[in-house]
C-alpha cells in the first residue's frame, strides 16, 4: 500500500534526538500526532485526553485542537472591516503587536481529526509541528520517501536516536538538567527525580517497545496475504521485524 518514510526531528536538541518512521498513507493531522507523541516520551495521545495544545504549522494553513484559534480566525473572516479600523485608530506604540497578530488570524485555521495529511505532506515536503505551547517543544517532520511496499496498517519505527525528554521538564534545557540527574545515581536528587520520571512513564529511547505501542494506531488494514508469516508472526520483512 502507499506509505510515506517521514523523519521527525526535535529542533534545538544536541545530540539530535531523531525517529524515521514509516506509516501508511491516508492518516489524519491527528493520528499523525499521535504517532509523534509515541515514538517520543509525551502522553497527549490516543486514547488518553488531550494533555497539551498542539499545531502543526503548514505556512499558509495551522492545524490545531486549540479550539480558541479556531473560533479567532473565523471571527476575524466575519469581522475583516473591524480589524482593520482598529489597525487605523490603534495608537502607534501597539502596532508592533497588533500587525502580527491580525496576520496570524488571516492564516487559515483546520481541524486535526478529519483532515487528512497527504497533500500536504507531499507538496511541502516539510511540516512543522509544535506541542506544548508552555515548555514550546518544535519538531520538524520531513517527507523522506514514498513507498508501494509496506502492508502494515499501523506505523513502523524503522531508525532513530537519543532519548526524547518527558512531559512538563521544563524546556529543552529543563531536559538536560533532568536526564543529568535521572542518569547520575550518586546525584542528591536521583530517587526523587526517578520516581517523578516513573510517574510520567518516561523511558530511555527504546524502540522495540515504541515498536509494540505503534501497532495500536491502527488506520488500515493490514494486507497480510503480502506478507511473510506464519500465523501472524513475520517470518521476514523489509521494514517491520518481530
Amino acid at each position: 500500500m502507499k506509505s510515506y518514510i517521514i523523519k521527525i526531528e526535535l529542533i534545538g536538541s544536541e545530540p539530535l534526538i531523531w525517529r524515521r518512521v514509516i506509516i501508511p498513507a491516508g492518516a489524519t493531522f491527528n493520528r499523525l500526532h499521535d504517532i509523534i507523541q509515541n515514538v517520543t516520551n509525551f502522553k497527549s495521545r490516543y486514547p488518553n485526553e488531550p494533555y497539551h495544545l498542539f499545531e502543526f504549522d503548514l505556512g499558509d494553513l495551522i492545524v490545531t485542537n486549540d479550539e480558541e484559534a479556531y473560533a479567532e480566525h473565523h471571527h476575524y473572516k466575519k469581522n475583516k472591516s473591524m480589524y482593520e479600523d482598529r489597525l487605523k485608530s490603534m495608537a502607534e506604540e501597539f502596532l508592533d503587536f497588533e500587525i502580527p497578530y491580525q496576520e496570524r488570524l488571516k492564516i487559515a485555521v483546520r481541524k486535526p481529526t478529519t483532515l487528512k495529511i497527504d497533500e500536504y505532506l507531499e507538496k511541502n515536503k516539510v511540516v512543522k509541528y509544535n506541542y506544548d505551547f508552555g515548555d514550546g517543544w518544535e519538531f520538524m517532520v520531513k517527507l523522506e520517501d514514498i513507498v508501494e511496499d509496506y502492508y502494515f496498517g499501523f506505523p513502523t519505527l524503522l531508525d532513530g536516536a537519543e532519548t526524547a525528554p518527558p512531559e512538563d521538564v521544563g524546556g529543552l534545557c529543563g531536559f538536560y538538567d533532568f536526564l543529568g540527574i535521572y542518569r547520575d545515581n550518586k546525584h542528591p536528587e536521583h530517587e526523587e527525580t526517578k520516581a517523578w520520571a516513573e510517574s510520567l512513564y518516561f523511558r530511555e529511547y527504546d524502540p522495540d517497545f515504541i515498536n509494540s505501542i505503534l501497532k495500536g494506531i491502527k488506520y488500515k488494514k493490514t494486507e497480510w496475504d503480502k506478507i511473510n508469516h506464519d500465523q501472524y508472526r513475520i517470518i521476514e520483512d523489509k521494514y517491520r521485524k518481530e
